[in-house]
């Protein structure tokens, strides 16, 4: 919670920062400027092509962390794939990602959530929430996984720092 409020309050400031004729409401977004700008994953070009242009740059994998953006698969209906910026992780299956140009065309979208459908719960496959049919979309999408840029390692470590409840919670023979 605390590093969502973060990522939002370095939003704001880069957003209070552009002229007032690129503001939010104004500019039609593309996914990938607006995930560079948010993730801090400075990555260029189409969408889908992030994935193998992280292999040396960014560490990748199959486990969503906080600050980490999804890598979408170029389809037919995407043809230039698509990448989201991880706001929250839910659970092992489920998380909220802020991303441009998906519902509403070129417009910002906040804590969107999205469902793991693949098989083998590798997030391989995912259905995002459409905001016009007020729930998770009809298809699944391929993606590639997570790019983990500084922001996602940051908030693996803090979690890594942090005590997992068994550890803070007292012991039978303390009470």
């Amino acid at each position: 919670m605390k590093r969502s409020k973060l990522a939002y309050g370095c939003l704001a400031l880069a957003l209070a920062a552009m002229p007032a004729s690129a503001n939010a409401s104004s500019t039609f977004w593309q996914c990938a400027p607006f995930a560079r700008m948010f993730s801090g994953v400075q990555l260029f070009g189409a969408a889908a092509s992030w994935w193998s242009q992280a292999v040396g740059k960014y560490s990748r994998g199959e486990t969503p962390k906080e600050g980490a953006v999804l890598v979408f698969k170029a389809i037919g209906s995407m043809h230039s794939g698509h990448v989201a910026t991880v706001s929250q992780v839910l659970s092992d299956r489920m998380i909220k990602v802020t991303h441009a140009n998906w519902s509403s065309r070129g417009q910002i979208e906040h804590d969107v959530l999205v469902m793991d459908t693949s098989a083998k719960n590798d997030w391989s496959q995912v259905r995002v929430w459409f905001k016009n049919l007020h729930d998770l979309g009809t298809h699944s999408y391929p993606v590639y996984g997570f790019i983990y840029g500084k922001k996602a390692a940051d908030a693996a470590k803090a979690d890594a720092a942090q005590p997992d409840d068994a550890d803070t919670a007292p012991s039978a023979s303390k009470i």
